[in-house]
């Protein structure tokens, strides 16, 4: 089915967010690199300081769904783009670490407000939320794949901070289109319009209550849930990398003549990434014709699965290991919009935005613990332990997810009547 005008509109607004959110995201740890020659700190020192603008990425993610719910995601939407944007100036006008420091942490501040904002616009604004979500998802790995590759790029030809202001041109770009974008950001929850929902700013007593709500919900659950694909989510894309870099199966592998130094291992990665894009947008379409629960449970199991897999096949050469970086890829991606979805059908419309800002807790909050547990493991275990232990948070996942559908008849899940009537003529 085609998007309508308003869908159309949302789509446009908050896959531009999306990707740019991620562009920013993954260009960090290319100036990383840069910064590391530029000035006379230690990696120590420097990490900390990355770290900090990491963190309130994840952090953040429960007052900006509080701020999306009191203000309207969309107002949201343009301030982290806006705040981004004005963030990289900031570093490309550091003359020392500390003021990187600053910049950084003001990135993630603007950034940690995007993923409740603009999930909560898709999931009040838009009929057809499963393609929105799609598109969105695909919109998001392509910030993921451009980011490094255009930052890596430019600062061939140019000095970092000339960089750092380049790379911001597309957010102010985007923000200048949000402008005019226009769209009703209630279009798909008929009961309650745009003034109302911002006539429901929270207070502290009402962050409680509700809170207190979403929680006695099956929204626990889903909580729950993401937090386990965040753990397996995050630990495989910060691994990967090294992991591949270091397998028998490439060893050998020549990406071409002239490319001497250049590791075959980045360009599986890259090739991991961009079948995400193909996994989000099947994902995406899947959640118009199952119930969120059916889907992650699926999901979940697939990934266990392949997880375990990876030792075995990494051993028969290079044409599996290829093989199973693409399965990876597409479902590690394809499960997103599942969980996204889940959280639409299990929370009430005017909390939308501090559902979502709990989901990005777990997800990017609670989930990040994945990094620690995942360099203990693989400095003092085997890479199949590693493994063993992302399949074990896939299949803690499926079984979570098998609940979910259980106790669905025990839950009131605010799904609109034509959803519901939606999914029984699937």
């Amino acid at each position: 089915m085609a998007l309508d005008p308003n869908d159309r509109s949302i789509a446009g607004f908050t896959m531009a967010g999306h990707s740019l959110v991620h562009w920013f995201e993954t260009s960090i740890p290319i100036f990383l690199v840069v910064w590391l020659s530029e000035f006379d700190v230690s990696v120590t020192l420097l990490g900390v300081i990355v770290a900090l603008g990491y963190a309130p990425f994840g952090i953040g993610a429960l007052p900006g769904g509080v701020l999306a719910d009191k203000y309207g995601p969309k107002r949201l939407v343009l301030a982290c783009l806006g705040g981004m944007s004005l963030s990289f100036l900031v570093l490309a006008l550091a003359n020392g670490i500390y003021a990187i420091a600053v910049g950084l942490v003001c990135w993630g501040a603007a950034a940690s407000v995007y993923h409740p904002a603009g999930l909560s616009l898709i999931s009040t604004g838009v009929e057809e939320r499963g393609t929105v979500f799609a598109y969105h998802g695909i919109a998001g790995n392509v910030g993921i794949a451009l980011g490094p590759f255009v930052a890596a790029t430019l600062l061939i030809v140019f000095p970092w901070q000339l960089v750092a202001a380049l790379l911001a041109i597309p957010g102010l770009l985007a923000v200048a289109y949000g402008l005019s974008a226009d769209f009703d950001p209630t279009g798909a929850v008929e009961e309650m319009d745009a003034s109302e929902a911002n006539d429901k700013a929270l207070s502290v007593a009402d962050l409680l209550t509700n809170s207190r709500t979403l929680f006695a919900s099956a929204f626990a659950l889903v909580f729950v849930i993401v937090t386990f694909e965040g753990l397996f989510y995050r630990g495989m894309l910060t691994y990967l990398p090294e992991i591949l870099q270091g397998l028998p199966a490439l060893e050998g592998v020549v990406v071409g003549p002239d490319l001497e130094g250049i590791e075959p291992s980045r360009y599986i990665y890259v090739g991991f990434l961009v079948v995400g894009i193909v996994g989000q947008y099947a994902g995406g379409k899947l959640t118009d014709r199952m119930t969120p629960g059916r889907g992650l449970l699926g999901m979940f199991a697939v990934l266990a699965v392949l997880a375990l897999a990876f030792i075995p096949v990494t051993r028969m050469g290079l044409a599996p290991l290829l093989v199973l970086c693409g399965l990876l890829g597409f479902f590690l991606f394809a499960i997103q919009p599942f969980y996204q979805d889940a959280v639409a059908v299990h929370t009430p419309a005017d909390t939308r935005g501090l559902s979502y800002g709990y989901t990005y807790l777990g997800e990017f909050g609670l989930g990040s613990a994945s990094i620690a547990i995942g360099g203990f493991l693989l400095d003092t275990f085997s890479l199949s332990v590693f493994f063993a232990v992302l399949a074990a948070f896939a299949l803690t996942g499926a079984a979570l997810s098998a609940g979910l559908l259980a106790v669905l008849d025990r839950f009131d899940s605010p799904r609109t009547a034509e959803d519901t009537g939606a999914d029984a003529d699937d």
